[in-house]
Parts: structure tokens; sequence; C-alpha cells
């Protein structure tokens, strides 16, 4: 369960280190990462039916993490020297490769990969703290606008239940397509 814990809420920051050469991963140099994890997956396994029931404040909890991961993540890669669109994109996998991973390895098609706009989220926010680099803006003022462009995109996401585009539908259509092909030879 901790170890779970640990992946979900660490492999966004530990692939972002990898990637810009940060070795070893602050996530596996610092135990604090292991305790924060560990003390959430404890939470989630003794009080399952409260935290079920608090659901929209725990997504509410998402949000705020997904926007200071993204954060962190922007920030990190800009000081390593990346890239305006890499530093972004850096950010973005911060915020959402623990969850991705997760999803993987429970056999699931990722959420980001479906039509929750969580990397999208995740992707402005962290294009916000690039811009304020760029722009020579202090990190606190672009880190205060990220945490409430990616906060409120998501939020909205969560309450009006926006989603993106799907190709689904297109999928679906192309498999019609080829059935009526085969039933016309």
């Amino acid at each position: 369960m901790a170890g779970a814990c640990f992946h979900t809420g660490n492999f966004g920051g530990i692939a972002r280190d990898v990637l810009i050469g940060a070795i070893p991963p602050a996530a596996l140099s610092d135990e604090r990462y292991l305790f924060v994890s560990m003390l959430a997956g404890l939470i989630a396994f003794f009080w399952y039916a409260g935290v079920t029931k608090l659901r929209n404040p725990v997504l509410l909890f998402d949000a705020a993490g997904l926007s200071l991961f993204a954060i962190s993540g922007a920030q990190k890669a800009v000081e390593f020297g990346l890239s305006p669109v890499m530093a972004a994109l850096l950010g973005m996998v911060t915020g959402i490769g623990g969850g991705m991973t997760r999803d993987i390895f429970l056999a699931e098609i990722p959420q980001v990969l479906r039509s929750d706009p969580y990397a999208v989220a995740a992707l402005a926010g962290a294009s916000v703290v690039v811009a304020g680099d760029m722009l020579g803006i202090g990190y606190g003022i672009c880190a205060i606008a990220d945490a409430a462009l990616c906060f409120v995109l998501r939020y909205m996401a969560i309450r009006h239940g926006w989603r993106l585009p799907s190709a689904r539908l297109s999928a679906q259509r192309r498999a019609e397509a080829v059935e009526s092909d085969d039933g016309q030879k």
C-alpha cells in the first residue's frame, strides 16, 4: 500500500529528475517523500470509508496537488536550463506522471488519455510558470497564477463535468466502415 502511494505521489517528479539529469531524484534521496507517502497510504487504508464519503474534498485536494506539482516541475526544469516548451511539458509530467503510471499498473487506460482535461490543466499551469520566467516575473507571482489557473481549470472540469473531445466516436465509425466494407465484398 505504501509503495503504491509512494509511486503515485512521486513518479512524476522522479521521471522529471531523471530526464533533466538531477540524479539521484529528490524523492529517492530524501526520506521525507517516503514518510509523507506512507502517511497518505495509511490514512487511505484505515479510513477508506471516511475518505470515500469525502469524495468532493478529496478531488479538490487532488486539484491543489496537481497545481503544486506542475509548479515545482516547471520551476525545476527552468532552473536546469530547459527550453520553455520542454519545461512546460516536464511541469505537466510532474503533475500527471504518478497517476498515469498507476493506471497503467492497474491495467486501465490512463485518465490523462481519456477525455478528462487533467493534463491540460497541468500544462496550462506549468506554462504560466515558464511564461513568467521568460518575462522576468518572479516565481512567487507566477506560482500563485499557476496554482490558480491549474486549480480553477481542474475544479471547473470536476464541478461541471468538462470533457475533452474523444476519439472513441471516430474509432467506432472506422470499425463500422470496415464492417460495411467487408459486407460489400
